[in-house]
This record gives C-alpha cells, sequence and structure tokens, in this order.
C-alpha cells in the first residue's frame, strides 16, 4: 500500500479519543464534563495514528462517581483488509487497557449507573474537607488492599498513559498491596431539593509507596537499652505471625499524581499535594516524603507548596546566609557552606522533605531575601538602586551556595568537559536555576491559592548543566 492511500486510511488518535464523566437520568447518561487525552502513544504508537478508518470515534465514558467506565467505537468506513494490510481493532487494543466492564453495551451501562445508591460515597476514610470557589471538595483514602479502592483504580488507571508521560499502572494484585495508599480528590455538590442528599465528582487522584528504610545507628549502642530504638523494634523477630512491617521506617513517595483537565487551574492540584504532605508529616514511620520522577507542572507546584509551608515554619525562617564567611582569591578553597549545615538539615529532616527538594526550597527563599539591588529577576531591564558591599557579598555567598549544590549534582557529566568549558557550562545553568527561582517567587507571592499549569510535561532542565541549551531568559544580577 502507498504512503499516500495509507494516510488517507490513518486518524489521529488524540482527536478522535473523547471521555466524558456523566450522570445518570432517566433517559441516559448525561455528559457533564468532556476532554481529551494528552498522550496515546504507548497505547497506539509513537505517531499515535490509528490505521483502516474513516470518522473514527472512540467515547470513553465513567460515571462521575464510582467511575465505572464504558467504551464505545464507531466509525463511517472501515478499510477492507487487503492481504496482511487490516484496521487496527481498537477495542483489542484497548481490552489491555480497562476492565471488563468496560466493553458491556451502551443500555447495559446505563441501567448500571442509574442503580448507584443515592447515598453513595468514595471509597476508604475521609481524610480532608476543602473549599475552592465556593465549591466543596474531599479527599478519600485508603490501603490498596481495600477491595472497593483495588476496583476504583482498575477503572480508573487508564488516565496513567493517556496524562502522565511515560506512566505506568501500579500491581494491583501483588501481595505488598498494603504499602501503597491511594487519595481520591473528589468535589461534593448538594441535590436541589434534597437537603439530605449530595452527589460526588471525581477529579483526581494520587497514589504513594511506601518503602521500608534501614537506619543505621550512629554509633554501635552498648545494650538494647542505649540503642534509641523503641521496645518494640529492639524485640523484633521475623519469624513471629505478628510481625507488622507497618511500623517500621519508611520513604513515602508520590508514585503518580492527575488532577483531570476539566479542574486544572483551580489549585486542585496545590491543595491534594499539600493534604498528602501533611499526611505524612505525621505519619510516625514516615522518615522522608518523595516523588517518583515529576514533570517540570508538578515540580513548580510542589516548590510553591513546600515554600508555602516551610515559611510558616519559625526554624526554617531563622535559617541565612553567613556574611561573616570570607569569599577567597581563585587559588582559596571556597567555604564548604554558607548556611549552617548541621542547623539546616536538622529543619529538613523534622519536615521530612529530600534533600536536593529543601536545598531548592532554602536557596530560593534565601533568594527572596537578597536585596533589590541584587536579587535575581525576571526583568533584567528593571532599574535597581546601587548594590552596597556587604549586599553584593550576601549576593555572591548565594550565588556559591546554589554553584556548588549545582555543580555536586551534576559532577560526572562535567567532569567529561575542559575547565574552561566547565565553568562556562556551571554559570549558565546557575543563571537559569535563579531565573526559574525567580519566576516561582513571583508565582508564589501573586497567586498564593492558583496553581502553575498543568499541561506541561516537561522534566525540569535548569538544573542540569550538561544537555540541553539554557533558556535564552537570563536572570537580573
Amino acid at each position: 500500500m502507498s504512503d499516500i492511500a495509507a494516510n488517507a486510511w490513518s486518524v489521529n488518535a488524540k482527536k478522535a479519543f473523547a471521555i466524558s464523566l456523566v450522570r445518570p437520568t432517566k433517559l441516559e447518561a448525561k455528559a457533564i464534563k468532556s476532554f481529551r487525552p494528552a498522550h496515546v502513544y504507548s497505547i497506539f504508537g509513537e505517531d499515535e495514528q490509528i490505521f483502516g478508518y474513516e470518522g473514527l470515534e472512540i467515547n470513553l465514558d465513567f460515571n462521575a462517581s464510582d467511575m465505572r467506565p464504558n467504551l464505545r467505537v464507531k466509525w463511517r468506513n472501515q478499510f477492507e483488509a487487503t492481504g496482511e494490510t487490516e484496521a487496527t481493532d481498537v477495542v483489542a487494543v484497548l481490552k489491555d487497557y480497562l476492565p471488563e466492564i468496560a466493553f458491556q453495551k451502551k443500555k447495559d451501562f446505563e441501567a448500571a449507573i442509574r442503580q448507584t445508591r443515592a447515598n453513595w460515597t468514595p471509597p476508604g476514610e475521609l481524610a480532608a474537607t476543602f473549599t475552592r470557589d465556593n465549591e466543596t471538595f474531599e479527599v478519600w483514602k485508603s490501603s490498596l488492599a481495600d477491595p472497593a479502592v483495588k476496583q476504583l483504580v482498575k477503572r480508573i488507571q487508564v488516565f496513567v498513559p493517556l496524562f502522565i508521560e511515560g506512566g505506568t499502572y501500579i500491581p494491583t494484585d501483588e501481595p505488598d498491596s498494603d504499602r501503597w495508599t491511594i487519595f481520591f480528590l473528589y468535589q461534593k455538590t448538594p441535590v436541589p431539593g434534597e437537603s439530605e442528599r449530595v452527589t460526588y465528582m471525581f477529579n483526581g487522584y494520587s497514589t504513594v509507596y511506601r518503602f521500608f528504610l534501614y537506619q543505621t545507628p550512629p554509633t554501635p549502642p552498648q545494650s538494647p537499652s542505649q540503642s534509641g530504638l523503641s521496645s518494640s523494634l529492639e524485640d523484633l523477630d521475623l519469624d513471629q505471625d505478628n510481625f507488622d512491617l507497618a511500623q517500621l521506617p519508611c520513604r513515602s513517595r508520590i508514585s503518580q499524581f492527575i488532577i483531570l483537565p476539566p479542574f486544572q487551574g483551580k489549585g486542585l492540584g496545590l491543595k491534594l499535594y499539600s493534604v498528602i504532605f501533611q499526611e505524612y508529616l505525621h505519619h510516625p514511620q514516615t522518615v522522608e516524603i518523595t516523588v517518583e520522577d515529576p514533570n517540570e507542572a508538578f515540580d513548580d507546584m510542589r516548590d510553591i507548596a513546600d515554600l508555602h509551608f516551610l515559611r510558616r515554619q519559625p526554624d526554617f525562617n531563622a535559617l541565612h546566609i553567613d556574611t561573616n564567611i570570607v569569599i577567597p582569591g581563585p587559588e582559596g578553597v571556597a567555604p564548604s557552606s554558607v548556611v549552617d549545615r548541621g542547623t539546616a538539615d536538622a529543619v529538613r529532616r523534622r519536615y521530612k522533605i529530600a534533600p536536593r527538594q529543601f536545598a531548592r526550597v532554602l536557596e530560593m527563599q534565601l533568594m527572596s531575601k537578597l536585596a533589590d539591588s541584587v536579587r535575581p529577576g525576571i526583568e533584567p531591564d528593571m532599574p535597581v538602586s546601587r548594590p552596597t558591599k556587604e549586599q553584593q557579598h550576601e549576593y555572591k555567598l548565594w550565588h556559591l551556595m546554589v554553584k556548588q549544590r549545582v555543580y555536586r549534582q551534576n559532577k560526572d557529566a562535567l567532569g567529561e568537559l575542559d575547565i574552561p568549558e566547565r565553568i562556562k557550562k556551571l554559570d549558565e545553568t546557575v543563571a537559569s536555576v535563579a531565573f526559574d527561582f525567580a519566576r516561582l517567587l513571583v508565582k508564589a507571592e501573586s497567586c498564593k491559592d492558583d496553581e502553575p499549569s498543568e499541561k506541561a510535561n516537561r522534566k525540569r532542565k535548569a538544573e542540569e548543566a550538561v544537555g540541553d541549551s539554557p533558556s535564552a531568559k537570563k536572570a537580573k544580577v
């Protein structure tokens, strides 16, 4: 078959694919929110094309509350098979991504969702309630070991390849399912004329996995009583049936995080992240809260949320640049700690933030405290007063602190460059980081209840000293 003929029968998968949240009515299921996927390459191939149809429509409906799915595929014309060349079997492809219940007839789907009980609530326990623009939202949480939660996750996991670049499903049927906690975000709306009845509409969700963390004591204890461990940990016997792994120290990692497109731009993602953060901040076994391979939009949201939280903590606000440090000449040894390292690390551990993330937020906070005359900004031509020697010195110490972290982060890659190129690349990267901080600080100050756009899906590049060229935009210095 010629390329021209093939193209005539090829359909853009994203344009053909429509997703809707629906509610049952007496006659049919009525769509209340509709949107299209961000990615379909992991389902239909890198070119995101479906061969063999004219007028192809892929409609995936979800009951807005319990997310029961229903798939309908229709077309105007289908390519007649010629030898081994035939139209893509869309239904067969999607069977790998949807539960069996999604393939029942539309009338059966509509009959089933009309039978949803009037007092339906999301599975698990209520973790938080908040309002946004006079609307009420609830976050529900539970272990994946809960059968109702497992069922709901299986229904919505198709959103992972559709909205997370490179996203993969979490294992729902493995023995360690109790180590997964799922947080569901729902909008709660009173039913007009029925004071005691409400409806729930799914807005998004997040998954968190607990990694058990072995921590070596600073020095070998002379006796059990000196070990600093609780008696329950001292007496652990892995052969006993009553051993509870959930009591071990762990890292709690946010693995998947999705706010559906109709609900983005309202600050809901930032609020959901904050609820999850508070949950594990007060979780005794969690030592550190981490995130798995975040994209650029999530990084922005996380930076702003962490900055808002830490700015409310007196011990974080007390951290400062030691301006008594003397910056040595070209042959001298650079100071290893511009901010007291022990104090900063104690604050970081108290709030369970990963080292790299805490370093970024601290640098951002300290940059916000620099004098206007030296503080990097996003308006290069903005007039400022002439800086004093003290202000210049404080800025140089801040710049050195950022430079040292970026170098440590990219040490292996930078080591492959000649020294002049290494210095140039490092300076460009620090300038890009400073611009990024300035942008985030403006966002944090002016839109405290807003959420950075979740449409971006690029990974953060500002701190990669070797790779793509840094942004053409430079921070004002």
